[in-house]
């Protein structure tokens, strides 16, 4: 492959990866975590997210808040608070990575606290266990991205998940996952395009050196016709280029 093909052929490697990483970048972009607060739960209980991402903290059921222990936060994070509150939602910004534990005012004492680790775990959070309650480590919560509450009563509680579905609506963790594996999406297209990208090339390459042989046997046969070469010469070179791949 002389140099010229190689710039074609990694250019439509370029491409392709450009568009899977569009089609990933896309796709978490249209993640929104959604943490539900009911009757004494978090769900889930356990997050992940990337820096950057904004999280809604959102009533389900009763009055709560969801408030951040300001000495099991990262260094330099902003301790976040709701405040008190019955109905829709309060959202916040984590930007800083470290595992943040957080609790409901009203209902600390029953165990009412969750953790979001965002990016990599680390902070005072990892040094010692949680006031009140149990929370997930923060390496099962890194590995399943989102850790439900599965301690379902009688309070009619969600006992899943907590991604925004299509719509607006709430989607359940274990019943489906389709937020999670949108990133999957984006990446498996993006190597279909960089596969199918190739073998275009590769087959236009091909038509093209069939047609470059072509036209080089005909301006030989031209020459030998026209007495210009030998008879050896003219055999030398076209098998010469009949031989070549």
């Amino acid at each position: 492959m002389n140099r010229s093909s190689r710039r074609e052929f990694l250019g439509v490697l370029a491409t392709g990866a450009v568009a899977g990483t569009g089609l990933t970048g896309t796709a978490r972009a249209q993640e929104t975590p959604v943490v539900e607060m009911g009757n004494n739960y978090f769900d889930p209980v356990g997050l992940h997210v990337e820096p950057g991402t904004t999280v809604r903290f959102e009533i389900a059921a009763g009055t709560h808040s969801a408030t951040a222990y300001p000495d099991r936060i990262p260094d330099g994070a902003d301790a976040f608070d709701s405040g008190t509150i019955s109905q829709g939602g309060f959202e916040h910004a984590f930007e800083t990575p470290g595992t943040y534990d957080y609790y409901c005012i009203p209902h600390e004492s029953v165990g009412m606290v969750g953790r979001i680790v965002v990016g990599e775990p680390g902070g005072p959070a990892e040094d010692s266990p949680i006031p009140y309650g149990e929370v997930p480590s923060s390496a099962s919560i890194v590995d399943e991205s989102t850790v439900s509450d599965d301690s379902t009563g009688d309070d009619g509680r969600h006992g899943g998940g907590g991604m925004m579905g299509p719509g607006g609506g709430m989607m359940n963790d274990r019943g489906g996952g389709w937020v999670r594996s949108l990133p999957f999406v984006g990446i498996a297209l993006g190597a279909l395009g960089v596969v199918g990208g190739a073998l275009v090339w590769l087959l236009s390459r091909d038509e093209s050196h069939a047609e470059h042989d072509d036209a080089a046997i005909a301006t030989l046969e031209e020459r030998y016709a026209r007495g210009e070469i030998d008879e050896e010469t003219y055999r030398q070179r076209l098998d010469r280029l009949e031989d070549e791949p």
